[in-house]
């Protein structure tokens, strides 16, 4: 497989800026095999039911995005210079790699201050990221940073706007529980109470796992080879009772639908070849492309993803790389919003030879 095989055209101002407003109102794309409706998120509970589980990442977004200053001596006396710090994952001693501009500049030993409260030592730098000692833990470093940082919008928002207050609401699920991520599930974000009230209603059930998005799920993919893309990888939990309940559902015939590609590829990391998920924490690095066997994922509900990406290659493994050419042209020409604050699609294959588990149609 070539990484040209992933390509398409996107008008750029397809691209959206804004979520819409309420969150349910964003479209929904319904492709069960190559048949597609255009539907609304707010029709999802007529679309599933009693028997049907879905699967919600309770990680909760950091304000990662921190803007600093640094000063120097020099023989003309103090030089202050303004860094940029984007925070990428923690390390167990309670430090932080993060991205940095400029980055050649910074150097081992020197201290960005990012607010009154808030500033943190450059202990490390390497060729791509430096690693920040902060002068606050805990409690303490949450609340600074929560003062001084701004949500982290991905790199195509974020070129054509800076995140203001309004994000801080809209780039965070309203069932976020367990901060790390630097980056927001975002099928996820088209969900309000209203929504989740009607689908219980319905009878359909959820679950919560982890999985603190990463930065490095915006990296792009480098090789023409994808099968020589190294992916990234990001910390999560499945607990014993997020387990007992899908595979409690599987044993009855009901439908795993992950609501995002974090929870789809954090439960597949957790599966075993029969199909049965085990409580699991660390990290996945797991690559899901086309000829990939899912496990547990019986759908998928997930936004539209940038052309010749990782994700893009996920959905193409579950739909089929046609299928998926032919959803995503159908997307374009009815003028779907892409990417994070874009719209929705409910992604059902077709039966897949071998498949453990049920593939009921809707």
């Amino acid at each position: 497989m070539k990484l040209s095989d992933f390509d398409f055209d996107l008008p750029d101002e397809l691209i959206a800026t804004r979520p819409a407003r309420p969150r349910s109102a964003a479209r929904l794309l319904v492709a069960e095999g190559e048949r597609v409706r255009d539907l609304h998120v707010r029709d999802l509970p007529g679309l599933l039911g009693p028997g049907d589980r879905l699967v919600l990442n309770d990680t909760r977004v950091i304000p990662a995005r921190l803007t600093g200053t640094r000063r120097r001596e020099s023989a003309q006396g103090p030089v202050v210079a303004r860094v940029e710090v984007t925070l990428m994952e923690p390390a167990p001693d309670g430090r932080w790699r993060a991205m940095a501009k400029p980055l050649r500049k910074l150097k081992p030993g020197e201290t960005v201050v990012f607010s009154e409260k808030l500033s943190a030592e450059v202990v490390a730098k390497g060729t791509q990221d430096v690693t920040l000692a902060f002068n606050l833990v805990g409690e303490d470093f949450d609340a600074a940073l929560a003062e001084a940082g701004a949500m982290p919008l991905p790199p195509y928002i974020a070129a054509k706007r800076p995140a203001d207050a309004q994000d801080t609401e809209d780039y965070q699920t309203v069932w976020a529980a367990r901060p790390g991520a630097v980056a927001a599930p975002t099928a996820s974000l088209h969900f309000d109470d209203a929504l989740l009230a009607a689908l219980r209603a319905r009878g359909v059930s959820f679950t919560h796992v982890t999985l603190h998005v990463g930065a490095g799920t915006f990296l792009p993919v480098k090789t023409d080879d994808v099968s020589a893309h190294k992916m990234h990888a990001e910390w999560g939990e499945v607990t014993e009772a997020a387990a007992a309940e899908i595979n409690a559902t599987r044993a009855a015939g009901g439908r795993i639908i992950p609501v995002g590609t974090t929870a789809l590829r954090l439960i597949e990391s957790a599966a075993d070849e029969a199909g049965r998920l085990h409580p699991w924490v660390g990290e996945t690095d797991i690559f899901i492309r086309p000829g990939y066997r899912f496990r547990i994922a019986d759908a998928l509900m997930t936004n539209f993803h940038l052309p010749r990406s990782t994700l893009m290659m996920l959905v193409s493994a579950l739909m089929g790389t046609e299928t998926i050419r032919k959803i995503y042209a159908h997307a374009v020409t009815s003028r779907y919003r892409f990417f994070s604050y874009g719209d929705a699609s409910l992604l059902i294959p077709a039966a897949q030879p071998g498949r453990q588990g049920s593939q009921t149609g809707i």
